[in-house]
């Protein structure tokens, strides 16, 4: 790995986390420096910060909250 992008890596420690879980970017990165650029949209997929995956969290979200007010409704009755 270039130094360069090895001192990528280490200024962002979330890009490095994912490196590590997925280590066939090591040889990516290896033998295409360029794709360096491409890990952060490869690692907001991996850890659900696209904005379609955090709308679906929300969406979950409500739907718990709103089986919850069903429930308590219910036994309230």
């Amino acid at each position: 790995m270039q130094p360069a992008s090895y001192q990528y890596l280490q200024s962002n420690p979330d890009l490095a986390n994912f490196v590590r879980y997925n280590p066939i970017w090591y040889r990516y990165i290896t033998r295409d420096p360029n794709k360096i650029y491409e890990l952060p949209r490869e690692a907001k997929k991996f850890y659900g910060k696209t904005f379609p995956q955090q709308l679906e969290k929300i969406s979950n979200q409500a739907q718990m909250i709103g089986m919850f007010i069903q429930l308590a409704g219910a036994m309230k009755d």
